[in-house]
């Protein structure tokens, strides 16, 4: 037999961008040298749903049905007319297929406006600057969603664009709510889906369909997929495994779960999947099975056997892309949010640096699962080899490296290998705020093309920064913070409330650092979450260690990972919920910084006890970065011109030499002693970041002091090297 795979991302995920691992496994089958081919079936299904046809079919079945209807959207009912005129030309428009039709849609007369537009009133502030074409987006995404209420009241209340019946994934402890949803008549957007996907299998013919579950809001639809499947297809097996897969069905015991799908397996699907397909092509026992759950005699099987070992990163290829509709996605702006912008705004190929993360201590993170605890960095040479081969591919030169917590040491080569293949890239990550992204390496991950980092803050109480084993200070994100946004890249912050123990003080202190932050101009972006407890997490693995207790002790057999839990010793977190993101969501525009933290809440709330200038000190105190014997020095810029010339002062004469660099905006002229001069002079091919060879700071101090006699750490700081180190003369 001869394999054929069918990758499916299930609806929906993201509007802008494909998720990744059905590009990450295809890549892989294609080093296997299996037959593969994938869809992400949840920007094809809100195609279908979303144009002249779709939309025709929307209002003719409200039309039959008669639901009782809200004023807005009996509103948008009455203005069926023109949204099927426009919705075609929208859509296109957020493509970035008929970009003249901002001019159009920021008159005012084009989109039919609903619910959606009230909220409208401030969008010259917050668009002003950033031109026609921006505004558009945000004013189509707002008739995107206008629409999508209407479909939500009227046709199908589990609708969403980037999840679909959501609220049946979140804490599923049995499978009972979800069979019974799926033995219900199909609801209108499953028959677009279940439509798409017969076209998939009739085009494709595999031999196997693999559904890829990254959050909640997919599950539903994988299974009512494999529903469809099983009865149309009954010989074709199914198989599913994801994000949440990993981390929520690790206990699974529902045997009606099987009557959807034939297998399920665990974390990275490389190595199980190959199994599987040798399983099913009868060249492995099942008993040989890696991380695969199964149906045997009526109960649920976990099988492990497989002596196949994982493969590492250099061994899985390069994400392929191939047979996803590149083109088709669309760029949104939902909110004004600089990051969220990012996450939903144009198309971005993803690349993972490392598996894992190599801090792996966070208290509330899943540190138990091998996605997080089994560390394995890739190479920046083969990094680099598969941002060629995706720019070749997709023709897109934006990367989001969707990393846990990307490795300073590895963004640092991977940004010297992306300078010296003169790659133009644009990319960011997201990180720890710890102390090795110095001023020079921001600089240099600037130049390689990074624009933003997103990192944890979490809780921003050093107490609690301590108890959630972060590795990290207040003191010390206001500095890696400031390093970061000096060098031009957008930093934007988690933010955590309601972790155990945390009283009403620390979460008001908290704001009050979020709020200095701000006013300081070191983070640009936050988003505030309520802590969740995960059984996975050592929290959850140890809640008397944190004072708290686990209500649903009792493990599910369908989805076990959220707890829910009590903190008899903290404060009651819910009611601190809507002044926290008020008052971000003003932060993030420059608005009310200067306002008593009382102002945000509809209660009382304690008075900070953080100093008024306690962000501002930690910055000013940042010390000087002293070199470290080892530190590789690196030289950005060019080779520079040099004349030398004699000077003359009190009767004495100086020779000196005169250096001009010059950059892309303008050029720096730097005055040295000559026999210093000529030693640079020497040393810049040597440093040059083109080189192949690299100095450190000890083998530049030994030759300098050499040759000039001179003192190679006051020439280090002195005025004119300071001036050359601010534009591109980098340690390390």
């Amino acid at each position: 037999m001869n394999p054929k795979v069918l990758l499916i991302t299930p609806p929906f995920t993201q509007l802008n961008t494909p998720y990744p691992a059905t590009a990450y496994l295809r890549g892989f089958l294609n080093s296997k040298s299996v037959e593969s081919y994938q869809c992400d079936l949840g920007i094809e299904t809100i195609l279908a749903l979303f144009s002249a046809k779709g939309l025709t079919a929307v209002f003719q079945e409200i039309e039959a049905k008669k639901p009782e209807l809200s004023a807005n959207a009996r509103r948008i009912f009455n203005l069926r007319n023109s949204y099927i005129q426009t919705i075609d030309q929208v859509i296109a428009f957020l493509q970035e297929k008929n970009v003249t039709l901002a001019h159009v849609i920021c008159e005012g007369n084009y989109l039919p406006e609903a619910g959606r537009f009230a909220q409208n009133e401030d969008l010259d502030w917050a668009f002003g600057t950033m031109g026609n074409r921006d505004k558009a987006k945000h004013l189509s995404t707002l008739y995107l969603e206008d629409l999508s209420d209407l479909i939500k009241e009227a046709i199908d209340p589990q609708f969403g664009f980037s999840r679909y019946a959501e609220r049946l994934g979140r804490s599923a402890a049995t499978f009972d709510e979800i069979d019974a949803a799926l033995l219900a008549p199909d609801s209108f957007i499953d028959a677009i889906l279940l439509r798409l996907l017969r076209e998939k299998i009739d085009l494709c013919e595999p031999t196997l369909v693999a559904f890829s579950v990254p959050f909640p809001g997919n599950l539903y639809s994988a299974f009512k997929c494999g529903q469809w499947i099983k009865k149309h297809f009954p010989a074709l097996k199914i198989v599913m495994g994801g994000g949440f897969v990993n981390t929520e069905l690790r206990s699974l015991q529902e045997s009606v779960v099987f009557n959807y799908l034939d297998f399920i397996i665990l974390d990275d699907g490389e190595a199980p999947l190959l199994n599987l397909i040798d399983y099913l092509d009868g060249k492995r026992s099942k008993a040989e099975l890696k991380r695969t759950f199964l149906l045997e005699n009526s109960t649920v099987v976990y099988m492990d056997g497989s002596t196949q070992p994982g493969f590492s990163q250099a061994e899985i290829g390069t994400p392929d892309y191939t047979g996803l509709q590149l083109d088709n996605y669309l760029s949104v702006i939902e909110i004004v949010n600089p990051m969220h912008r990012l996450w939903s705004d144009g198309r971005w190929n993803k690349l993972t640096l490392s598996h894992g993360c190599y801090w792996g201590q966070c208290t509330f993170c899943d540190t138990s699962l091998d996605y997080i605890s089994r560390y394995e960095p890739n190479t920046p040479q083969v990094l680099c080899d598969h941002i060629e081969e995706l720019i070749r591919q997709t023709g897109q030169i934006g990367f989001h490296f969707v990393d846990e917590a990307a490795p300073p040491a590895l963004m640092r080569a991977l940004a010297l290998e992306i300078i010296r293949r003169k790659l133009t890239v644009v990319w960011w990550t997201n990180i720890r705020f710890e102390k090795n992204f110095t001023s020079d390496l921001c600089l240099l991950l600037k130049e390689s093309g990074c624009i933003a980092v997103s990192g944890g803050l979490e809780v921003a109480s050093d107490r609690l920064l301590g108890l959630i084993n972060k590795g990290v200070s207040v003191a010390q994100v206001a500095k890696v913070t400031n390093n970061f946004t000096r060098a031009g890249i957008m930093v934007h912050a988690y933010l955590m409330y309601g972790f155990p123990t945390q009283t009403a003080q620390e979460t008001i202190d908290s704001l009050e650092v979020v709020r200095q932050m701000f006013e300081a101009g070191i983070i640009q972006s936050g988003f505030w979450h309520q802590f969740a407890m995960t059984a996975h997490s050592l929290v959850g693995l140890n809640p008397t260690q944190f004072k708290v207790k686990i209500e649903n002790e009792k493990p599910g057999t369908f989805a076990n990972n959220d707890l829910i839990h009590t903190d008899p010793t903290g404060a009651d977190h819910e009611l601190f919920s809507e002044g926290l993101s008020k008052s971000l969501f003003n932060y993030m525009h420059d608005i009310g910084l200067d306002l008593p933290l009382q102002d945000w809440f509809d209660f009382k709330v304690p008075r900070t006890t953080i100093p008024p200038g306690r962000i501002k000190q930690s910055i000013d105190d940042q010390q000087y970065e002293t070199a470290k014997p080892n530190a590789k020095i690196v030289w950005l810029g060019g080779i520079p011109s040099v004349s030398y010339y004699s000077r003359k002062k009190k009767n004495q004469t100086f020779e000196m030499a005169e250096f001009t660099f010059s950059n892309k905006k303008k050029d720096l002229v730097i005055h040295l002693k000559k026999e210093e001069g000529e030693w640079l002079s020497e040393q810049i091919p040597g440093i040059s970041v083109n080189s192949q060879f690299s100095k450190t700071f000890t083998e530049l101090e030994k030759s300098f002091e050499e040759q000039t006699n001179g003192d190679f750490v006051l020439f280090w700081i002195s005025r004119d090297m300071k001036q050359l180190r601010e534009s591109g003369l980098l340690m390390l």
